[in-house]
């Protein structure tokens, strides 16, 4: 599986040198068949420290500081160029480690080449202000870089996380100290290896993988990070919140979602299934936006129902590496036994599997971390299934008759991020 792939060496990246991490060792795997990709000895809270100082200290230094926006641009163009140079590499390394298709994660490192560009485009336009005058002299705002920014990243779309969070970083003119997800290393460490190789002055990027409880806390207690953002669970957002509080620091949280989708009986049928199958399927689910809620009008369910129900049993699982591959593993079987865990309740708390809840019956995908879409009904917004994040191809369907009534449950979660309405009434999508 992995002879046409190189997996980096076990090194990582501390303030732009490569070394052993002085952290502990863990083996990620291929979801797609559960071979190891490889042993990685992750950071310690010393190659944090070590990353976070030479950061700050090449973020001072005038060879960066005193650039102007418009040349940092420059560096980010270069980025971008490096990064497109290597797509199919990245997009296939990716796949490997986080089992998503092939064609997902050529969009994800395409989007990150274009978050790199973007950025070195808002450098290349960064404007300050005269603000209003209120007596016989003038005033300025001034922007001006924090210095170190610490990214902590989620395991289920790396490369394009870590773009959106190292590319405006290094707009603004600092530095960043990146820890990449402990089941998912491999892309981001590959992605600062093309960063640094791009001629980006050394110490201004760290690649830092490893557990969260460790690197992470060490990222959040050192006193020369200025800022942290985050990309993951709702749950840990909230210790890091309180952590940040405590520090007066600056933090950015982009956490869970439970989005609704909502079908009306004046829709496109054809489109809307293929909508809401996209919506919750893609990735296996494991989205922040995934439309896992779906209300459909009464008039239109039960037909739907049967049209969503079987197009679900029509979907390909299999390896990401094949172009017929529709749907590929969870990113671990952990999260695979969380997963099935969700629909478990489900079943217990009254609900009906219309298809799917279980591992695939398929010798050749065994090994691999496998759950087939899964589509349930009979249980209302109330349900926990309906609630939590499952962060799998896990979808609740619901039927809606009073439209007042199903804006007040759409919006009845503590998650937010996304929604999705198909009708062919305009300005009813707009209401």
């Amino acid at each position: 599986m992995t002879d046409d792939v190189r997996i980096p060496a076990d090194l990582i990246l501390v303030g732009g040198q490569w070394r052993v991490g002085g952290g502990q060792t863990f083996t990620p795997i291929n979801p797609i068949d559960g071979s190891r990709l490889g042993i990685l000895h992750g950071a310690s809270p010393q190659d944090v420290a070590d990353a976070a100082a030479a950061g700050l200290r090449t973020a001072s230094d005038p060879a960066w500081r005193d650039l102007l926006p418009h040349q940092r641009a420059g560096h980010l163009y270069r980025i971008a160029d490096a990064v497109e140079a290597r797509a199919d590499h990245l997009a296939t390394l990716q796949t490997l480690n986080t089992g998503k298709t092939l064609t997902e994660t050529r969009a994800l490192v395409a989007s990150a080449v274009g978050t790199f560009r973007y950025f070195g485009a808002c450098a290349e336009t960064f404007d300050e202000d005269l603000t209003a005058q209120r007596g016989p002299y003038l005033t300025m705002s001034v922007q001006e870089p924090i210095g170190v920014i610490g990214a902590i990243n989620a395991w289920n779309s790396p490369v394009a996380s870590d773009a959106q969070k190292i590319a405006p970083a290094l707009a603004a003119g600092n530095a960043v100290v990146l820890k990449p997800a402990e089941w998912t290393p491999w892309v981001s460490l590959e992605l600062g290896r093309i960063i640094v190789d791009s001629g980006l002055p050394a110490g201004l990027l760290s690649i830092l993988p490893g557990k969260g409880s460790i690197v992470g806390a060490a990222i959040m207690a050192d006193p020369a990070v200025g800022k942290v953002v985050f990309t993951g669970g709702t749950a840990t957002g909230r210790r890091l919140a309180v952590q940040a509080a405590e520090r007066l620091m600056p933090i950015s949280l982009e956490l869970g979602g439970k989005s609704p989708t909502i079908v009306f009986d004046d829709c496109d049928v054809d489109e809307a299934v293929a909508g809401v199958l996209f919506g919750i399927f893609s990735s296996s689910g494991q989205s922040c936006i995934a439309g896992s809620r779906l209300f459909v009008q009464r008039g239109l369910y039960a037909s739907f129902l049967e049209r969503l129900v079987a197009a679900t049993k029509a979907l390909r699982l299999g390896d990401g590496m094949s172009p017929d591959t529709q749907v590929g593993p969870l990113v671990h079987p952990k999260h695979r036994d969380t997963v099935a865990a969700f629909v478990d309740r489900a079943k217990a708390d009254g609900g009906t599997i219309e298809c799917g809840g279980r591992a695939p019956d398929d010798d050749r995908l065994a090994a691999g971390s496998f759950y087939e879409p899964t589509v349930i009904t009979g249980l209302d917004n109330s349900s926990p299934v309906a609630r939590e994040e499952i962060f799998g191809p896990v979808l609740i369907v619901m039927p809606f008759d009073d439209e007042d009534d199903l804006l007040t449950q759409a919006n009845d979660s503590v998650y937010g991020l996304a929604s999705g309405v198909w009708t062919r009434d305009f300005k009813k999508a707009w209401r």
